[in-house]
């Protein structure tokens, strides 16, 4: 009780740390206002009989790891309610209109009361946490009410406090949950280490997702308009080294065409001065004509990178020398190479596809200019390059399917 207690209090000073920084930070003043009047929310939303099942997600990249099992979900059980939960605005200010779950808020800050509160509002059926969210008073509250709870696409590295002395209060709260789904045998073999043995590699579920969007392939016009029969660069997510780099990439590629897809599209301006030496515009702004005739195409609207990367001869992913990569998968699963900045080692999808040869860290625009160019030069070795993307997309593609046959049981 006393590391419960402990930890409570951590929660306590943390949220306090949020309300001082709402003052002048505006994603921490979303964080607060989108927790105002939660509780009462959730009792006018939630019926008494509904039971729904709980899927709870940090931010966006979760929730689009846990989407394709609240897909099957609704799909093999459509009168079963499904209520999501995010900890970050900048999940659930994307998502809160999304139509598939039955019920979309914020997750109350992990104090005792207010998990007890939540759980007794809510009734879970069954409670998903997506990835790494560890909140231990929820993992109380579920426990002492015989939920189950599951953890889908986790991943574990050896520095974490789970496998220290210091952790062993927090892993034996992990002890408690009904089964993990991780991604690799090394987040299996510690979990085992410290007496988890519910635990199954079952990969990404982010391959499954990103596969759905993939077989989609809507086009999109002006996008066509603008790569005309040039040979295509489409960079997403990208951060101003990210961008900085491709801008002296780009002055040696004439016949290339970049589209560059800021993280933040707050920035577009700011990635319109990086590419002023080019002829540039802006997706939501450009003419048929503008879009022909420019050699760089900013993405300032949400939702449709994922889409775009279809119609790119190489990928660059942004993130990896600041802020932690993005999804390499949404562009790894349309066959083409991947390019990403130094820091992906936190990444095991790009760990992997790295080693097998089909993505490729960079630091600066010479590295990158020298594997295009020995593409350029080597069709067969660009070609190979491609076929590893698609058979390491095939070979982990399915995880939702064994996910779904095991947590089946407390859905019905």
């Amino acid at each position: 009780m006393f590391m419960q207690l402990l930890y409570s209090i951590g929660i306590f000073f943390y949220r306090c740390g949020i309300a001082i920084a709402s003052l002048f930070n505006p994603k921490a003043k979303s964080w607060i206002k989108g927790r105002k009047n939660l509780f009462s929310r959730l009792e006018k939303a939630i019926g008494k009989e509904d039971h729904p099942v709980w899927v709870h997600c940090a931010s966006l990249g979760e929730y689009e790891q846990g989407k394709p099992v609240i897909e099957r979900i609704k799909k093999e059980n459509p009168d079963t309610k499904v209520l999501v939960t995010f900890f970050s605005p900048s999940g659930y200010e994307v998502c809160k209109n999304d139509r598939l779950p039955d019920y979309i808020f914020y997750l109350p800050i992990d104090l005792r009361g207010m998990s007890k509160r939540f759980i007794e509002i809510v009734q879970p059926r069954m409670a998903i946490f997506v990835k790494y969210e560890f909140w231990f008073n929820y993992i109380y509250e579920l426990n002492m009410r015989n939920i189950p709870f599951y953890y889908i696409s986790a991943i574990f590295r050896p520095n974490q406090y789970f496998f220290k002395k210091i952790g062993r209060w927090f892993a034996r709260q992990l002890q408690k949950a009904s089964y993990f789904f991780v991604q690799n045998e090394e987040s299996k073999k510690l979990l085992e280490g410290i007496g988890i043995q519910q635990v199954e590699v079952c990969g990404d579920t982010r391959f499954d997702r990103v596969y759905d969007v993939a077989q989609q392939a809507e086009e999109i016009p002006a996008v066509e308009q603008f790569q005309q029969q040039s040979k295509l660069i489409v960079a997403g997510s990208s951060w101003q080294p990210d961008e900085e780099l491709l801008a002296n990439l780009l002055s040696h590629l004439p016949g290339y065409k970049l589209i560059v897809a800021p993280h933040e599209i707050n920035r577009t301006d700011s990635v319109l001065k990086t590419f002023s030496a080019y002829k540039t515009c802006r997706y939501t702004s450009a003419t048929d004509e503008e879009l022909s005739k420019s050699q760089v195409l900013i993405i300032d609207t949400i939702g449709l990178l994922k889409k775009i990367y279809r119609y790119g001869t190489f990928a660059y992913v942004g993130g990896a020398f600041k802020t932690g990569l993005h999804n390499i998968l949404e562009a790894a699963v349309y066959n083409i190479p991947v390019f990403f900045g130094p820091d992906f080692h936190r990444f095991n999808e790009a760990v992997m596809l790295t080693n097998l040869k089909g993505a490729f860290s960079v630091t600066k625009a010479d590295q990158m200019l020298q594997k295009i160019q020995l593409f350029a030069n080597n069709p067969a070795e660009y070609q190979k390059t491609c076929d590893i993307c698609q058979q390491y997309m095939q070979a982990n593609i399915g995880s939702c399917n064994r996910i779904y046959n095991i947590i089946k049981k407390h859905i019905v």
